[in-house]
Parts: C-alpha cells; sequence; structure tokens
C-alpha cells in the first residue's frame, strides 16, 4: 500500500496514515477484505515507529473501517453505508468550517458569510 508522509505537516503522522487508508478505502482502492501491511512492514517503509502505524490502525478500527485479527493481521471491513455518509459528512463540514474561518480572517463578518453561501448554492 503506497502511503506518503509529510513531515512537515502539521498533521501527526498516525492521522496522515490513518487519512490515507480512508481515502483508499472510500475511493474503492482498498475493498472489503483486504489486507493492510503488518504494522512492522509498514513502519519499516515509511521510516517511523511501528507504535505510530498501530495508533493509525486502531484509530481506523475503533472508527470502523478496519477489522484486526490478533495474530493474523489488520483487514479492511465492510463498510456500512451510513458509516461512508457520516465520513464524507465530516469531510465537508471540515471544508466548511476551514472556509468559514478563512473568511473570518478576511474580515468577513457572519451575515457575508450566509449571503456567499446562500449565493454559492443557488448555483
Amino acid at each position: 500500500m503506497k502511503l506518503i508522509i509529510n513531515n512537515s505537516s502539521s498533521q501527526p503522522i498516525y492521522d496522515q496514515i490513518a487519512g490515507q487508508i480512508k481515502a483508499k478505502i472510500m475511493d474503492g482502492t482498498a475493498k472489503e477484505g483486504d489486507m493492510l501491511p503488518s504494522v512492522r512492514s509498514l513502519s519499516k517503509d515509511l521510516k517511523i515507529s511501528a507504535l505510530t502505524v498501530k495508533k493509525a490502525y486502531d484509530a481506523l478500527e475503533r472508527e470502523g473501517f478496519v477489522n484486526t485479527v490478533h495474530g493474523k493481521g489488520s483487514f479492511i471491513a465492510g463498510t456500512s453505508p451510513e458509516l461512508w455518509l457520516e465520513e464524507r459528512r465530516k469531510e465537508v463540514e471540515s471544508d466548511l468550517e476551514q472556509a468559514v474561518f478563512k473568511g473570518r480572517r478576511y474580515g468577513m463578518d457572519d451575515e457575508e458569510l450566509k449571503a456567499l453561501f446562500e449565493l454559492i448554492m443557488e448555483e
């Protein structure tokens, strides 16, 4: 599995790993039942701590994207449509939040932001 770590990013490495694996699941590159690289293997490939990879896998398992079978490895879970929808909502919410923060940094007030949002929604 090809993953890219950005050491200069403010996003934690484990979060970068989890995010990229989620993206591969969401776009169909990684399919239900596919085995993830072992923690040791991925940590060696990425030249990072095995604990960091384990933290990413644990986060993915908590969110329902991965199942871990002790002694066998971690596998892509069968994701429910509700989980996919929730994940997409979280992404859109994050993008909207960033847009609002950017607008406020540029001096826009809430009314201007709402008007802009409504204008965009009309298109």
